[in-house]
């Protein structure tokens, strides 16, 4: 575990800025790449002085951005029924369409700003915000803002909970040790996302929703 967790870190490491902006594009679009193991990493090494802190935050933030702005744009011009019929092959069957609309539905422009906070909907809002042909500025902006708030919080997290320590990644036993001094940190961020997504469940679950007809 700990041979490739160092292999991750040295690739966010040599990539570079670039590299932040596309693994969160990546994290904003039908690809299941979490942003939870790019942007900590990447402050990690701001940490270390490799990157800038907020330099970190703004290029998750253009990555998740563009991510999303490709979506948006991808499902208005496919339109829904190609994306509920050939969603399945890119890791989006209609079941998680349904969810994200359902989200959308219920609270429209604010929805899309909590979107990229949580799990679940988060890489899947740009989809039903296409469909419906929302405002795309208005789109971009909620995006933009939710994105840097998050980046933000991952930012934290990396920089403090493990970026005081650069030699845990030439030390197996000195990242042992962080990870049982910090364990709590962990277990809350943890905690934390299984909650959102719970809430995110049952907020969205809404079986009365008629499906569409798509013939």
């Amino acid at each position: 575990m700990h041979a490739w967790i160092v292999i991750w870190f040295g690739l966010v490491r040599d990539w570079g800025y670039p590299g932040i902006v596309l693994l969160m594009a990546m994290e904003s679009s039908v690809l299941p790449l979490p942003s939870e193991v790019v942007i900590p990493p990447a402050a990690y090494w701001a940490a270390q002085g490799k990157y800038n802190f907020w330099g970190v935050i703004l290029a998750g933030t253009v990555g998740s951005y563009l991510g999303a702005a490709v979506m948006y744009w991808a499902s208005r011009w496919i339109g829904r029924p190609l994306v509920v019929r050939y969603g399945k092959y890119f890791f989006i069957p209609e079941s998680k369409l349904l969810r994200a609309e359902r989200w959308l539905a219920r609270y429209e422009v604010g929805g899309i700003f909590f979107a990229r906070l949580l799990p679940v909907v988060r890489h899947l809002i740009g989809l039903p915000a296409g469909i419906v042909r929302m405002n795309f500025r208005t789109y971009s902006f909620m995006t933009i803002v939710g994105s840097a708030v998050w980046c933000t919080v991952l930012a934290w997290f990396g920089a403090e909970v493990i970026g005081d320590r650069p030699e845990l990644l030439n030390n197996p036993q000195q990242m042992i040790q962080v990870l049982t001094d910090r364990f709590h940190w962990f277990v809350g961020l943890i905690l934390l996302l299984t909650v959102l997504y719970i809430v995110v469940m049952r907020l969205t679950a809404k079986p009365e929703l008629a499906r569409p007809n798509l013939e």
